[in-house]
């Protein structure tokens, strides 16, 4: 190995996002994340000017081009900086002229991301919530289960001994009670069978989700798609990822009904990210699917437990259905995360890549 090669490995596994600058303020290196902080390709902003990384040149920006510009180190803390796809980012940046024969001939620009820090503090947060909750549910199912079997099982013995058929359409009502509660419980738990792990195309199944909402609603809610083709393949288990996809378009779909929101529309958005960490672990390729909904946003007392079995923001449902496809995801070592605002719910899926899912 090339040392060059061998510095360049050392670059793209570092968690810090790094910049190489020439004197001309324009780009000449970056590592990899810094392509998944600043979510642009090396290949592409290789030789192009430092400040078409971002959208707008505000105050803080151009402090760090004309610090650049001074050829003097230089440190700044909670930087809010805009990229081109109009996302914003808070980063601490640091500057650091490189010297040759006394003067400058490059630099190294240091962006560690402040809100890429509490994201993953938020995400240890929300999986050990799932988990919390999977403890308990599983421990009130046993405690549930047990007393339901006896139940259906007395139900039935006091069905054969009783002479009418009258009364014993009581006794099927208990019956058919109990094994609607089990079921409820069931789905608590969600699926206990082996994932059945094969690649698939995650726009297939984005595709075939797409369709059912369509059959569903009759074209009255638009469904966008923005997905990225280069996009490869993942593994996965085809019908539960389905069934967790389904399950936040199908929400989105009830609240923009029972709202009556003008123009009713979901958007479904894929990208690939590169160095991401969920939860404790970094991942070298995620796939992140964006699942948006133009409706009246999550109630913010509601919007921090959402994931949690039985709690929901509709009368009429079971607050299963999120739950359920967060155990899916997790199960393929990915995560759901939800930020809303009226007009604007966006549900995000991190599903890594290249990791077998457990």
């Amino acid at each position: 190995m090339t040392s060059e090669k061998l510095h360049t490995d050392i670059l793209d596994n570092l968690k810090t996002a790094i910049l190489l600058i020439d004197t001309s303020l324009n780009v000449s290196y970056i590592n990899s994340a810094a392509e998944a902080l600043l979510e642009i390709s090396g290949h592409r902003i290789t030789g192009e000017p430092l400040k078409t990384l971002f959208s707008d040149n505000t105050d803080d920006g151009n402090d760090l081009f004309t610090t650049i510009a001074n050829t003097r180190a230089f440190t700044k803390r909670e930087v809010p900086l805009t990229l081109n796809n109009r996302q914003p980012i808070t980063v601490d940046f640091a500057v650091t002229p490189i010297f040759k024969d006394e003067c400058v001939d490059a630099y190294i620009v240091e962006l560690q991301p402040l809100d890429r820090m509490l994201r993953i503090s938020r995400e240890e947060s929300i999986l050990n919530s799932q988990q919390t909750s999977q403890t308990l549910v599983r421990g009130l199912a046993h405690e549930i289960k047990n007393p339901l079997g006896g139940l259906r099982g007395a139900a039935q013995l006091l069905a054969k001994q009783l002479p009418s058929q009258d009364l014993k359409d009581y006794t099927n009502v208990i019956i058919e009670e109990a094994d609607r509660l089990s079921n409820l419980v069931d789905r608590m738990l969600g699926s206990n069978s082996l994932l059945n792990i094969a690649k698939i195309n995650i726009h297939e199944i984005l595709e075939r989700v797409k369709s059912l909402i369509e059959a569903e609603t009759g074209g009255k809610i638009t469904l966008k798609r923005d997905y990225d083709p280069s996009l490869p393949e993942l593994n996965g288990d085809r019908e539960q990822l389905i069934q967790a996809v389904l399950n936040i378009v199908r929400n989105a779909m009830q609240a923009l009904q029972s709202s009556n929101t003008p123009a009713p529309t979901i958007t479904l958005k894929t990208r690939t990210l590169r160095q991401l960490t969920i939860g404790t672990t970094r991942h070298r390729l995620v796939c992140h699917v964006e699942i948006s909904d133009n409706g009246p946003g999550i109630c913010e007392q509601l919007i921090d437990t959402i994931f949690l079995p039985m709690v929901s923001g509709r009368a009429d449902g079971t607050g299963l259905g999120l739950s359920i496809s967060q155990s899916i995801i997790n199960r393929h070592q990915g995560l759901i995360e939800c930020r809303s605002k009226p007009n604007n719910t966006t549900f995000s899926m991190y599903i890594p890549i290249e990791t077998q899912p457990s």
